[in-house]
């Protein structure tokens, strides 16, 4: 394998020594395609590839607890909290390609539990969505999380999404969506509860 020459520029947060071994492979795989990794045109690609897949997983080095544990008391009777159409994008864990969409999430606290803030549901979706994913694990883990550290009554989420891997190789069907979701305690027991639950969505 072609070993780099070229120091990598210092920008912040640049990786350990030991990541730079990606940026010696990109440099391989462009030589096998008949590029120059040296050129104009490519001479920082394999260090901008390697700071953007770190970008992108940087959900690793977060925890959703964090986000979950501050709460403030409410007066409420238990109803219903939502945030609708909540933007993301995430890597394919199977083709390291993005999927990009937006998330509805849900959960019903007890009555006179105390609630998360409003941004925390969007920034847990982005722990989880800034690491090598699939959709379906994806609408799971925000559910467990938001059961695991608010203990609701029931939580939910639904995402739909474009899949990089579908829509620009393989199949080549641009614009076809996934849609997954994942219920938990009144919501997946309760057919009425679900229901109310999308009416909401949708409203």
């Amino acid at each position: 394998m072609t070993t780099s020459t070229i120091p990598a520029p210092a920008y912040p947060g640049d990786p350990l020594p030991g990541a730079l071994a990606l940026v010696d492979g990109v440099r391989a795989w462009l030589t096998t395609r008949g590029l120059d990794p040296d050129g104009p045109d490519l001479a920082d690609t394999p260090h901008r590839v390697l700071r953007a897949l770190n970008e992108m997983t940087a959900g690793y080095d977060e925890d959703p607890a964090v986000h979950l544990a501050r709460t403030f008391p409410v007066e409420q009777n238990g109803g219903t909290i939502v945030v609708t159409g909540v933007p993301f994008s995430s890597l394919c864990a199977h083709h390291l390609l993005p999927f990009t969409g937006h998330a509805d999430i849900a959960y019903q606290p007890h009555p006179g539990a105390p609630v998360a803030g409003l941004s925390k549901l969007p920034r847990v979706l982005d722990v989880y969505a800034r690491r090598l994913q699939t959709q379906e694990e994806l609408t799971a883990q925000v559910t467990s999380a938001l059961d695991q550290h608010l203990t609701p009554a029931g939580s939910a989420c639904i995402i739909r999404s474009e899949h990089g891997c579908l829509a620009h190789r393989g199949a080549r069907k641009p614009g076809a969506v996934m849609v997954t979701a994942s219920y938990t305690g009144i919501f997946l027991d309760d057919a009425q509860a679900r229901a109310d639950l999308h009416l909401l969505m949708n409203h």
